[in-house]
Protein backbone atom coordinates (compact mmCIF):
# COMPACT_ATOMS: atom_id res chain seq x y z
CA UNK A 1 0.00 0.00 0.00
CA UNK A 2 1.42 3.67 -0.83
CA UNK A 3 1.76 6.09 2.01
CA UNK A 4 -0.97 8.31 1.08
CA UNK A 5 -3.22 5.53 0.61
CA UNK A 6 -2.08 4.66 4.34
CA UNK A 7 -2.53 7.85 5.69
CA UNK A 8 -6.11 8.30 3.98
CA UNK A 9 -6.82 4.71 5.36
CA UNK A 10 -6.06 5.95 8.99
CA UNK A 11 -7.92 8.70 8.72
CA UNK A 12 -10.91 6.45 7.26
CA UNK A 13 -10.37 4.21 10.67
CA UNK A 14 -10.60 6.74 12.96
CA UNK A 15 -13.68 8.34 11.36
CA UNK A 16 -14.70 4.93 11.92
CA UNK A 17 -14.51 4.69 15.80
CA UNK A 18 -16.29 6.87 18.23
CA UNK A 19 -13.57 5.06 20.92
CA UNK A 20 -9.86 5.79 20.86
CA UNK A 21 -8.31 3.24 18.66
CA UNK A 22 -4.80 1.98 19.32
CA UNK A 23 -1.58 1.63 16.77
CA UNK A 24 -1.84 -2.14 17.42
CA UNK A 25 -5.44 -2.14 15.88
CA UNK A 26 -4.46 0.07 13.21
CA UNK A 27 -1.59 -2.21 12.24
CA UNK A 28 -3.54 -5.29 12.14
CA UNK A 29 -5.83 -3.56 9.92
CA UNK A 30 -3.49 -2.25 7.06
CA UNK A 31 -0.91 -4.95 7.89
CA UNK A 32 1.77 -3.04 8.52
CA UNK A 33 3.83 -2.18 11.58
CA UNK A 34 2.95 0.14 14.53
CA UNK A 35 6.34 1.88 13.90
CA UNK A 36 4.70 2.83 11.08
CA UNK A 37 1.14 3.86 11.92
CA UNK A 38 3.59 6.39 15.14
CA UNK A 39 4.61 7.79 11.89
CA UNK A 40 1.89 8.33 9.75
CA UNK A 41 0.09 9.66 12.68
CA UNK A 42 2.69 12.57 13.41
CA UNK A 43 2.68 13.22 9.54
CA UNK A 44 -1.24 13.94 9.38
CA UNK A 45 -0.76 15.80 12.89
CA UNK A 46 1.59 17.91 11.55
CA UNK A 47 -0.52 18.30 8.12
CA UNK A 48 -2.97 19.86 10.77
CA UNK A 49 -5.39 16.72 10.47
CA UNK A 50 -7.16 16.90 14.21
CA UNK A 51 -6.16 13.64 15.69
CA UNK A 52 -5.52 13.74 19.80
CA UNK A 53 -4.17 10.77 21.57
CA UNK A 54 -1.07 9.41 22.21
CA UNK A 55 0.89 6.11 21.55
CA UNK A 56 -0.15 3.29 24.37
CA UNK A 57 -3.56 4.89 24.57
CA UNK A 58 -5.24 5.21 21.25
CA UNK A 59 -6.35 7.75 18.47
CA UNK A 60 -9.55 9.50 18.15
CA UNK A 61 -10.56 12.28 15.26
CA UNK A 62 -12.09 15.42 16.84
CA UNK A 63 -14.80 16.72 14.93
CA UNK A 64 -14.37 19.84 12.35
CA UNK A 65 -12.29 17.51 9.84
CA UNK A 66 -13.92 17.25 6.18
CA UNK A 67 -12.77 15.04 3.40
CA UNK A 68 -13.42 14.62 -0.05
CA UNK A 69 -16.62 12.26 0.07
CA UNK A 70 -15.92 10.52 -3.12
CA UNK A 71 -12.36 9.52 -2.83
CA UNK A 72 -13.91 5.70 -2.85
CA UNK A 73 -11.93 2.41 -3.05
CA UNK A 74 -13.22 -0.22 -5.49
CA UNK A 75 -14.74 -1.92 -2.53
CA UNK A 76 -15.99 1.19 -0.60
CA UNK A 77 -18.09 1.39 -4.05
CA UNK A 78 -19.60 -1.86 -4.71
CA UNK A 79 -20.50 -2.19 -1.20
CA UNK A 80 -22.87 1.04 -1.37
CA UNK A 81 -24.28 -0.12 -4.96
CA UNK A 82 -25.00 -3.79 -2.91
CA UNK A 83 -26.81 -1.45 -0.48
CA UNK A 84 -28.44 0.87 -2.42
CA UNK A 85 -29.85 -2.16 -4.38
CA UNK A 86 -31.04 -4.21 -1.16
CA UNK A 87 -33.13 -0.99 -0.32
CA UNK A 88 -34.49 -0.51 -3.30
CA UNK A 89 -36.14 -4.04 -2.68
CA UNK A 90 -37.15 -3.60 0.34
CA UNK A 91 -36.98 0.31 1.21
CA UNK A 92 -40.21 2.73 1.07
CA UNK A 93 -40.93 4.71 -2.15
CA UNK A 94 -38.80 7.63 -1.22
CA UNK A 95 -35.96 5.23 0.19
CA UNK A 96 -36.22 3.85 -3.32
CA UNK A 97 -35.94 6.85 -5.27
CA UNK A 98 -33.25 7.82 -3.34
CA UNK A 99 -31.36 4.12 -3.49
CA UNK A 100 -31.35 5.02 -7.42
CA UNK A 101 -30.68 8.70 -7.07
CA UNK A 102 -26.96 7.62 -5.19
CA UNK A 103 -25.88 4.75 -7.01
CA UNK A 104 -26.80 7.51 -10.47
CA UNK A 105 -24.36 10.35 -8.59
CA UNK A 106 -21.56 7.76 -7.98
CA UNK A 107 -21.46 6.48 -11.33
CA UNK A 108 -20.85 10.42 -12.68
CA UNK A 109 -18.58 10.67 -9.72
CA UNK A 110 -16.12 8.56 -10.01
CA UNK A 111 -13.22 7.91 -12.16
CA UNK A 112 -14.30 6.30 -15.40
CA UNK A 113 -11.46 3.22 -14.62
CA UNK A 114 -14.63 2.61 -11.72
CA UNK A 115 -17.34 3.45 -13.58
CA UNK A 116 -18.22 -0.59 -14.32
CA UNK A 117 -18.26 -1.54 -10.65
CA UNK A 118 -21.08 0.63 -10.59
CA UNK A 119 -23.07 -0.37 -13.88
CA UNK A 120 -22.08 -3.79 -13.77
CA UNK A 121 -21.52 -4.80 -10.11
CA UNK A 122 -20.29 -8.42 -9.17
CA UNK A 123 -22.52 -8.74 -5.58
CA UNK A 124 -26.03 -8.84 -6.34
CA UNK A 125 -28.77 -8.13 -4.11
CA UNK A 126 -31.56 -10.61 -4.36
CA UNK A 127 -34.15 -10.55 -6.17
CA UNK A 128 -36.82 -8.11 -5.58
CA UNK A 129 -40.22 -9.78 -3.72
CA UNK A 130 -43.07 -7.85 -3.61
CA UNK A 131 -44.46 -6.15 -0.11
CA UNK A 132 -47.43 -5.98 1.12
CA UNK A 133 -48.94 -2.47 0.09
CA UNK A 134 -49.08 0.38 2.46
CA UNK A 135 -51.76 2.84 3.21
CA UNK A 136 -49.96 5.45 4.90
CA UNK A 137 -46.88 7.15 4.11
CA UNK A 138 -43.75 5.22 5.42
CA UNK A 139 -41.51 8.95 5.31
CA UNK A 140 -43.14 10.21 8.16
CA UNK A 141 -42.46 7.14 10.63
CA UNK A 142 -38.64 7.96 9.31
CA UNK A 143 -38.54 11.33 10.35
CA UNK A 144 -40.38 11.28 13.41
CA UNK A 145 -37.80 8.53 14.72
CA UNK A 146 -34.97 10.93 13.12
CA UNK A 147 -36.54 13.74 15.16
CA UNK A 148 -37.66 11.54 18.23
CA UNK A 149 -41.00 12.65 17.51
CA UNK A 150 -44.62 10.35 18.95
CA UNK A 151 -46.84 9.11 16.71
CA UNK A 152 -50.79 8.67 17.00
CA UNK A 153 -51.67 5.96 14.81
CA UNK A 154 -54.60 3.55 13.69
CA UNK A 155 -53.59 -0.37 13.78
CA UNK A 156 -55.09 -3.57 12.88
CA UNK A 157 -53.72 -6.86 13.91
CA UNK A 158 -54.10 -10.10 12.04
CA UNK A 159 -57.45 -10.63 13.21
CA UNK A 160 -58.20 -7.15 12.02
CA UNK A 161 -59.18 -6.07 14.89
CA UNK A 162 -58.26 -2.44 15.43
CA UNK A 163 -56.79 -0.06 17.80
CA UNK A 164 -55.69 3.56 18.70
CA UNK A 165 -51.96 3.76 19.49
CA UNK A 166 -49.49 6.57 20.64
CA UNK A 167 -45.72 4.91 20.37
CA UNK A 168 -42.35 6.54 20.12
CA UNK A 169 -41.06 4.86 17.07
CA UNK A 170 -37.07 3.93 17.12
CA UNK A 171 -36.09 1.78 14.07
CA UNK A 172 -37.82 0.30 10.74
CA UNK A 173 -37.40 -3.30 10.12
CA UNK A 174 -37.19 -4.38 6.56
CA UNK A 175 -37.95 -8.31 6.64
CA UNK A 176 -37.75 -10.87 3.23
CA UNK A 177 -41.61 -10.10 3.37
CA UNK A 178 -42.77 -7.10 5.40
CA UNK A 179 -41.93 -3.92 7.13
CA UNK A 180 -41.98 -3.61 10.65
CA UNK A 181 -42.02 -0.72 12.97
CA UNK A 182 -40.45 -1.06 15.98
CA UNK A 183 -41.56 1.17 19.10
CA UNK A 184 -42.35 2.04 22.15
CA UNK A 185 -46.37 1.37 22.87
CA UNK A 186 -48.00 3.98 25.24
CA UNK A 187 -51.03 1.50 25.68
CA UNK A 188 -48.88 -1.70 26.12
CA UNK A 189 -46.26 0.19 28.00
CA UNK A 190 -44.00 -2.10 26.45
CA UNK A 191 -42.25 -2.81 22.83
CA UNK A 192 -44.15 -3.73 20.11
CA UNK A 193 -43.65 -4.60 16.51
CA UNK A 194 -46.25 -3.11 14.10
CA UNK A 195 -46.58 -4.16 10.30
CA UNK A 196 -46.46 -0.84 7.99
CA UNK A 197 -48.64 -2.62 5.74
CA UNK A 198 -51.04 -2.84 8.42
CA UNK A 199 -51.18 0.79 10.03
CA UNK A 200 -54.22 2.39 8.55
CA UNK A 201 -53.62 5.87 9.72
CA UNK A 202 -50.81 7.87 11.00
CA UNK A 203 -50.41 11.67 12.66
CA UNK A 204 -47.00 12.97 13.64
CA UNK A 205 -47.71 14.56 17.02
CA UNK A 206 -45.68 17.54 18.32
CA UNK A 207 -44.41 15.61 21.11
CA UNK A 208 -40.83 14.53 21.52
CA UNK A 209 -40.43 11.08 23.65
CA UNK A 210 -38.64 11.54 26.79
CA UNK A 211 -35.47 9.56 26.24
CA UNK A 212 -32.97 9.40 23.17
CA UNK A 213 -33.86 7.12 20.42
CA UNK A 214 -30.17 5.38 20.44
CA UNK A 215 -31.20 4.80 24.39
CA UNK A 216 -34.71 2.99 23.81
CA UNK A 217 -33.11 1.07 20.98
CA UNK A 218 -30.42 0.12 23.33
CA UNK A 219 -33.23 -1.34 25.66
CA UNK A 220 -35.45 -2.84 23.17
CA UNK A 221 -32.04 -5.07 21.82
CA UNK A 222 -32.31 -6.09 25.63
CA UNK A 223 -35.62 -7.61 25.17
CA UNK A 224 -35.21 -9.69 22.45
CA UNK A 225 -34.45 -13.71 22.90
CA UNK A 226 -30.32 -14.95 22.57
CA UNK A 227 -29.45 -16.95 19.57
CA UNK A 228 -28.42 -20.38 20.40
CA UNK A 229 -24.78 -20.96 19.94
CA UNK A 230 -23.53 -23.68 17.72
CA UNK A 231 -21.18 -25.37 18.09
Amino acid sequence: MRRADRLFQIIQILRRHRQPVTADAIARELETSKRSVYRDIATLMAQRVPIRGEAGVGYVLEGGHDMPPLMLTADEIEAAVLGAQLVATRGDAGLVRAAQDLVAKIAAAVPERLRPIVLEPASLAPSHRTLPVDQIDVGIIRHAIHNARKLAMGYRDEQGRATQRVVWPIGLGYLDSVRMLIAWCELRQDFRHFRTDRIAAIDLLEARFPERPAALRAKWRKTLPEMPHKS
